[in-house]
């Protein structure tokens, strides 16, 4: 232990003094939170007031007729509770472990992943980590994103892209792409050269073709113009239109694997390796169930995708 890390021990609340101070802020009054914690008011107060000159931070602003917590106070609050909890968790582990409470999660994520991947994963889940019961909610990308930090599910799994620092995410695995097309769209129309681009239409999902990006931005990708571009919202109607040979697309790789393999579907100027993104286990940031996320990611990152 450096010189520093003693000072900052010594910095470091006392589990009763916590509890005090979570007492105060739960209680209508601090004559309520004094009862619950088997302290005199004027004990509790005491506790408070060397919180406070601990943290170097006002808790509570106080007037004659009532206390009100400060901005301080809410934003310690959850960190306070981790730090019970995990003093809790070192007696249970301490005496053989004991059963680990039940965890319930709503996990977000869109259809084709959750029908192909995520629903197949929830038994062999049970069964590894028996403790946690998971719930599937399906939506889209920014939807997704916007729950989790309502609190509407608790986390969601995807590729969409992010700078929210009120969100953390945990790597799942690599999503890689692939431009496609149908054989008997390209005997008609064939795709070899930037011009042929012309004859044929783009199918995406959103407005900001955020799947062909992946192959526009690629080394060496060639300038493509084509026809039109049809919006479609999801990779499942997209592979579908494809299919049935009405456009052209990328599309993540591992959601049309078995279609490449029977040759229903051929990749498109196959020197190009379009970029890469990455699935996600998606969750607010400073959760105290961060050890149950890091838990079911590393569950989730041990099936690969197919």
């Amino acid at each position: 232990m450096t010189i520093n890390d003693s000072l900052t021990l010594r910095r470091v609340p006392d589990p009763e003094s916590l509890r005090c101070f979570l007492a105060a802020l739960q209680a209508p009054t601090f004559r309520a939170a004094a009862k619950q914690v088997a302290l005199t008011p004027a004990a509790l107060g005491q506790r408070i007031k060397l919180l406070e000159e601990l943290l170097d931070a006002k808790l509570f602003s106080r007037t004659t007729r009532s206390v009100t917590p400060t901005e301080a106070a809410l934003a310690l609050a959850p960190a306070a509770e981790r730090a019970l909890s995990a003093l809790a968790e070192c007696v249970t582990v301490a005496h053989g472990g004991g059963e680990r409470p039940a965890v319930e999660l709503v996990i977000g994520t869109r259809d084709e992943l959750g029908r192909s991947w995520l629903v197949p994963k929830l038994a062999p889940l049970r069964r590894t980590l028996p403790w946690l019961r998971a719930h599937l909610f399906f939506g889209q990308g920014n939807d997704l994103l916007a729950r989790v930090r309502t609190a509407e599910i608790d986390c969601a799994i995807t590729s969409t892209r992010f700078a929210d620092p009120r969100l953390e995410a945990l790597v799942l695995h690599e999503e890689a792409y692939v431009f496609v097309a149908s054989p008997r769209l390209l005997a008609k129309h064939p795709l070899k050269r930037e011009r042929d681009a012309e004859a044929h239409t783009l199918l995406d999902a959103g407005p900001d073709l955020p799947l062909f990006r992946y192959f526009r931005e690629a080394d060496g990708a060639p300038v493509l113009r084509f026809a039109e571009v049809t919006r479609l919202g999801a990779i499942g109607p997209i592979k579908h239109e494809v299919l049935r040979g009405a456009g052209v697309a990328v599309l993540p790789r591992y959601f049309v694997g078995p279609e490449l393999k029977a040759r229903r579907l051929v990749a498109l100027f196959p020197k190009v390796i379009p970029h890469s993104d990455y699935f996600r286990l998606i969750f607010r940031a400073q959760d105290p169930r961060r050890p149950t996320f890091d838990a079911l990611a590393e569950q989730l990152r041990a099936s690969p995708l197919k």
